[in-house]
């Protein structure tokens, strides 16, 4: 079995993590994603985030239907900050013996993992999956990889080598961290709240359901 970790604050989730989502998905021929909603991340401000049962609602509406993607509590029901390495550990303790685990996050997050709790135990744990998305500092997914490899290089590791036949950078050590180039949909939460406050209208960015229940709740205003 095959399965992905999609952690974030889904602030809210929108159609580019979905998009994404469904490309790893198919791409890495995963069984299953688990949606991973984070309550305190470490490296947020608290001051647009959406309460954690609000968000739980609006990820539990977006991928209402589809079985490839699940939703899980785990960092929800844990007291304290959400580290991404307790994570880890505990999806590899509830999943059955030789289940492949994979972790996804985009290229902007992995830009910062040498500020994560344990994040050498973490790529020595579990492979890597980087998105890359088109934003202004990324117009170029080109750009953003060459990032990648000087950030992989000069913070982590210069034994970082990248295999171009297996889409990945690996070192003897360390876990395989993969490239992936999702369909480039630049739609961001932080643009979305933006627009909510503006009085613009969020349809096609966030499913209809996500739509109504922030309409309902009065999130964002």
């Amino acid at each position: 079995m095959r399965i992905g970790l999609f952690g974030g604050t889904f602030n809210p989730i929108h159609n580019g993590h979905l998009r994404a989502a469904l490309e790893v998905k198919e791409g890495f021929e995963l069984d299953q994603i688990f949606l991973v909603p984070a309550a305190m991340p470490p490296h947020k401000k608290k001051g647009e985030l959406a309460n954690a049962a609000e968000r739980l609602a609006m990820i539990n509406l977006a991928v209402e239907g589809d079985a490839g993607l699940m939703v899980s509590e785990v960092e929800l029901n844990r007291r304290g900050a959400s580290y991404t390495i307790d994570t880890v550990h505990y999806f590899k303790k509830v999943l059955p013996v030789g289940t492949e685990i994979f972790l996804m996050m985009g290229l902007d997050a992995f830009l910062e993992i040498d500020t994560w709790k344990s994040y050498r135990e973490l790529l020595d744990e579990i492979p890597l999956i980087v998105i890359a998305r088109p934003d202004a500092e990324y117009s170029e997914t080109r750009s953003g990889w060459k990032k990648l490899d000087s950030y992989l290089k000069t913070k982590i590791s210069p034994k970082y080598t990248f295999k171009k036949s297996k889409g990945c950078y690996s070192t003897p050590r360390e876990k395989p961290i993969y490239i992936f180039n999702k369909t480039p949909l630049d739609i961001s939460a932080t643009n979305i709240r933006k627009m909510i406050k503006q009085g613009k209208s969020i349809s096609y960015l966030v499913s209809p359901k996500v739509a109504e229940y922030i309409q309902r709740k009065g999130l964002y205003i």
